[in-house]
């Protein structure tokens, strides 16, 4: 009996030890299962794969309204010199066309004895030559006109030539044909040939010089 005990003793510590070992190591199973959870939790946070779009989508900016408004531009304008070529002539030549219509309506208000026209076209600091070679300011200009007793039948200017300046200067070269009746009732056709001097100011053209001498008569 006494040999009995001691090796019944150990065949169940044989037996005891295993199931200890066994409780403490694992199982297949719970790993597993520790696996899984770890993977349900990595879908759920911020950093898996579900959430990847989002930061692709935060990396990737839509098009700027610049880049849309480059792509829809319009056509590109003409160049600024080539406008300017343009336009320069125009200009031109509405300055011309209006100091010969202004040179017209002076011959004019001339034969019709009106020197509203003079007063208000003439540069107040106005001075002229006339055919007699005296000289003329504004005021003797109106009073020449006032004291003017022809009889006109026909006035208008001729061969007209303007040259330009600058922007706001323009000197002009022509005739003035006259023909009518003076104050004693005599026939007169005559002939001036004239130089006045424009400017522009305040988007007015004035008169603030002229030359006159008589070449027929």
């Amino acid at each position: 009996m006494k040999l009995v005990t001691p090796f019944l003793a150990l065949a169940t510590l044989s037996l005891i030890a295993p199931a200890f070992a066994q409780e403490e190591s694992p199982s297949p199973s719970a790993s597993a299962e520790e696996k899984a959870s770890a993977t349900i939790e990595a879908t759920k946070s911020p950093s898996s794969t579900e959430g990847t779009p989002a930061a692709e989508k935060k990396e990737r900016p839509s098009p700027s309204p610049g880049a849309k408004k480059k792509e829809t531009a319009p056509p590109t304008e003409p160049k600024k010199g080539a406008a300017e070529t343009t336009a320069k002539p125009g200009k031109k030549m509405n300055a011309e066309a209006a100091i010969k219509d202004l040179e017209s309506k002076w011959e004019a208000a001339i034969a019709s004895h009106d020197i509203s026209f003079i007063q208000s076209t003439v540069a107040d600091d106005f001075m002229g030559v006339y055919t007699d070679g005296k000289v003329q300011n504004k005021s003797a200009l109106i009073a020449q006109s006032k004291n003017d007793k022809d009889t006109y039948k026909s006035a208008k200017v001729e061969k007209v030539s303007v040259h330009s300046y600058g922007p706001n200067v323009a000197v002009v070269v022509g005739t003035a044909h006259e023909k009518g009746t003076d104050k004693g009732g005599k026939a007169f056709d005559r002939t001036f040939r004239y130089t006045d001097t424009w400017v522009e100011r305040n988007g007015q053209w004035q008169c603030v010089a002229s030359q006159v001498m008589l070449v027929q008569k």
